[in-house]
């Protein structure tokens, strides 16, 4: 076998032609260093994205709508101390999430993705299942982002003064415009746009922080008031349908940890990034760590200040989350700034939403066409969609993506607004379902690391901790999750009849999934991967040199560095930070 020959494994057939053929394509190492520098019309993708890119965009991807917002509807169905317990329990498999994803993507950076793993280490059905319901995720997502936006600007403007249509075009223009000008600038400015939200987020977590110590303008020191009166858990009570008691606690408290995983969806696409990361070895663990720090700390400070400031049956926080809107009137901590009678900051908190949501699309848009140029490249797609510009953009895949964003227009009108949030019911399943597969190739990883008779700890550059048992846990608590979405459908009363289109939109995502892997096993043919079979080391050799000639490069720049103040403060104490 050449050194440079990759080995595919999904299986080639007759009617596959319309399809990379994974026979005949010629390897190279993934993120785009290119060894066939005289082939005519060779691109790849850029490695162009440095540690600080990787690690903003992923915290970018996670922080957002979903925090500011979300954990109001989270905070008024079950009550300050089940917020606090479900998302710091989600936080820690989110954690075990990105350390798996991180000890694979570091032995092998490869532009396939998630995918690429599942086909290599477990089923090629798997590649493929995985890869597509990744990828209806966030062609589905970023639409929904920029209709997210364009509601947020009626804080200001009207739907009646401005159709939301001019807003969903004028966003989906900048958003596409970035995406196609190439993942340096695309990084720099994910860069800022994300350390603005850390910045914002530190800002209100002062902010609740001095209020509930009581030095807003009431001076009303709040401490833990609100979970003694009126409680740390709430009785179940949504959609005409009451359970009291610890049932009905406990029925709030699996609401909210469905509720915390949607927030967290997002942190994985680190993994995404992998193909175009700089030195990715060393970059994709620092991020995976950082972010999981940076993460947990804005959400589950946030929650438990929350609980603080915010009692869950607020006037102003029950009518803002039954409202719906996505403004700053539904955020919890706008009741919290308003019960405090602080002057101006809704606005702030209104545009920094506004900010939040364009990130969040920007990067939603770049997650998905990376993820359908990793499907091409994986051979389960059309061969046209790996093709890439000079400057690394898979032009093809992001016409797609931006086609799908067309799909925010079905907002424009109300009635099909309706429509569209059970489109998105449907397809957030996907997003957990995506974890789940990340964990299962990872314990599937270490048995073929075990059976090729390496050692985690003296071949893998990146190990990740409380192996092998904290997959296997994260994996089951992800399967329980996803069993009990929407759960509620099936509580059935006078007052509570069955909902058809919410069981129908809410588990509809698990039995296409299984068709997806099943239905290939049948028509490919197939076979799983069997550990001492798996394919540990083509490609390796390229990847090794990669680094090699990085690693040569950046000690030629040392020698001769003088790195100002300013620098050194940056890398010893605001680089843990941003």
């Amino acid at each position: 076998m050449e050194k440079n020959q990759e080995v595919d494994l999904i299986p080639s057939s007759s009617a596959s032609s319309r399809f990379v053929d994974s026979a005949s394509k010629e390897s190279l190492p993934y993120g785009g260093v290119d060894y066939f520098p005289d082939k005519p019309g060779r691109h790849e993708l850029k490695r162009d994205l440095k540690a600080r890119h990787v690690s903003m965009i992923a915290i970018g991807g996670a922080v957002g709508t979903g925090l500011i917002i979300g954990t109001g509807a989270a905070l008024a169905t079950a009550g300050p101390g089940s917020i606090l317990i479900a998302y710091t329990f989600v936080g820690l498999i989110v954690y075990f999430v990105m350390c798996a994803l991180g000890e694979m993507a570091t032995y092998l950076p490869m532009s396939k993705g998630f995918a690429g793993y599942a086909t290599r280490f477990v089923d090629p059905a798997l590649g493929f299942a995985v890869g597509y319901t990744y990828l209806l995720k966030y062609l589905i997502v970023t639409p929904n982002q920029l209709t997210a936006g364009a509601l947020v600007l009626q804080y200001w403007v009207s739907r009646e003064t401005v159709n939301p249509g001019v807003w969903i075009t004028v966003f989906l223009v900048i958003i596409v415009s970035i995406n196609y000008l190439g993942v340096k600038f695309f990084g720099e400015l994910e860069f800022w746009l994300s350390a603005l939200k850390v910045v914002t987020m530190i800002g209100l977590i002062l902010v609740l922080l001095v209020i509930a110590l009581g030095g807003a303008p009431t001076h009303d020191r709040l401490g833990f008031r609100y979970y003694h009166n009126p409680g740390a858990f709430k009785d179940y009570s949504q959609s005409g349908l009451t359970i009291g008691g610890p049932t009905g606690q406990f029925f709030s408290f699996v609401m909210v940890l469905v509720t915390a995983v949607f927030a967290y969806l997002g942190t994985e696409l680190v993994g995404v990034t992998v193909g175009e990361a700089e030195n990715p070895r060393r970059n994709i663990p620092r991020a995976i760590k950082l972010t999981f720090y940076r993460i947990l700390v804005f959400y589950v400070f946030s929650v438990l200040l929350l609980g603080m400031c915010v009692p869950y049956n607020d006037p102003l926080l029950l009518f803002a989350t039954s409202s719906a809107t996505t403004s700053a009137n539904a955020s919890p901590f706008v009741v919290a700034i308003i019960n405090a009678k602080i002057p101006i900051l809704p606005d702030i908190i209104n545009g920094a939403i506004l900010l939040f949501v364009l990130s969040a699309a920007n990067s939603d848009l770049y997650i998905a066409t990376r993820t359908l140029y990793g499907i091409a490249k994986d051979g389960n797609c059309f061969k046209i969609f790996t093709r890439t510009t000079k400057r690394g953009i898979p032009i093809y895949c992001l016409i797609v993506a931006a086609l799908f964003c067309c799909l925010a227009y079905m907002n424009v009108a109300s009635s099909s607004a309706t429509v569209f949030k059970y489109f998105v019911n449907l397809v957030t399943i996907f997003g957990i379902l995506t974890w789940i597969s990340i964990l299962y190739t990872h314990i599937c990883f270490m048995k073929a690391v075990e059976a090729h008779g390496m050692s985690r700890k003296a071949d893998l550059v990146y190990r990740a901790p409380f192996q092998p048992y904290a997959s296997y846990i994260a994996m089951g608590f992800c399967i329980l999750i996803a069993l009990i979405k929407n759960i509620e459908v099936f509580f059935v009363t006078d007052t509570h009849p069955f909902n058809a289109a919410v069981f129908v939109t809410g588990y509809l995502g698990i039995p296409i999934y299984l068709i997806m892997i099943f239905g290939y096993k049948f028509v490919m043919k197939s076979k799983r991967v069997l550990p001492a079979e798996a394919d540990m080391h083509s490609i390796k050799v390229d990847i090794d040199r990669e680094e090699e000639l990085f690693l040569a490069q950046q000690a030629e720049k040392a020698k001769h560095a003088n790195p100002s103040f300013l620098e050194k403060l940056y890398h010893n104490a605001f680089g843990w930070i941003f």
